[in-house]
C-alpha cells in the first residue's frame, strides 16, 4: 500500500500541490504536518510511522518534506527500513523497495560521512596549525592578570560594590566572581 506524507512550512499554509501529486501516484491515505521540519514532533509524520505496515511504501513528494538534512534524512530511511517499510520520492524520483533506490541511499550516507569526516578533519588541522602559531582556542579573557587581581583586591576592600566593581572594569557579575573563586583557590 502507498501512504502518503505532505508537510508545508508555517509561512506556506497550501497542501494542495502535494496532496494531488500523492493522489495522482495511488496514496491510500495522506497524513500532514503543517510546521517546519527543523520540529522534531511532527504528529503527521508520526501517525504516518504508526499506519504503514511492513511491505508499505511512505510517498513523499519531495525529500526535503521529510527532512531538513542528509543526516536526519538518512537516520529516517533507516527507521523505515528496520520497520520494512520502502521511502518514495516523487521530485527525486528514488524508491528504496528497489535495488537502484537503495544503492542511492547508501552512496547519500557514504557521502555524507565522507563530509563529516572532511569537516572534523579539518577543524583539527586549523586548531594544530593555531596552536604552533601560539594560540589558543577559547575566548579571550576579559582582564589581564594585573587587572584581575585588582578587581579582586577592590571587592576584598569592601569599599566598593560588585556592580560598581564591575561597571569601572567592564566585566559582569559572573566574572567578577569567577575571578574572587579562582583568587581563593590560587592561595590555598
Amino acid at each position: 500500500m502507498l501512504v502518503g506524507y505532505a508537510r508545508v512550512s508555517t509561512d506556506d499554509p497550501n497542501l494542495q500541490l502535494q496532496q494531488d501529486a500523492l493522489l495522482q501516484v495511488g496514496c491510500e491515505h495522506i497524513f500532514e504536518d503543517r510546521l517546519s521540519g527543523a520540529t522534531a514532533e511532527r504528529i503527521g509524520f508520526r501517525e504516518a510511522l504508526q499506519y504503514t505496515r511492513s511491505g508499505d511504501t511512505l510517498v513523499v513528494w519531495r525529500l526535503d518534506r521529510l527532512s531538513r538534512s542528509l543526516k536526519d534524512l538518512i537516520e529516517m530511511v533507516a527507521l523505515l527500513e528496520s520497520k520494512k517499510i520502502a521511502l518514495k520520492s516523487l521530485h527525486e524520483m528514488i524508491d528504496t523497495s528497489s535495488t537502484s533506490g537503495k544503492l542511492i541511499f547508501h552512496i547519500f550516507g557514504a557521502l555524507a560521512e565522507f563530509e563529516r569526516n572532511l569537516i572534523r578533519e579539518r577543524s583539527q588541522a586549523g586548531l594544530t596549525a593555531a596552536r604552533a602559531r601560539g594560540r589558543k582556542g577559547g575566548r579571550p579573557k576579559a582582564l589581564n592578570g594585573d587587572k584581575r587581581a585588582l578587581a579582586v583586591a577592590l571587592y576584598n576592600e569592601k569599599k566598593h560594590s560588585a556592580n560598581k566593581i564591575c561597571a569601572m572594569m567592564g566585566i559582569s557579575r559572573p566574572t567578577l566572581y569567577k575571578y574572587i573563586k579562582a583568587s581563593l583557590t590560587d592561595t590555598k
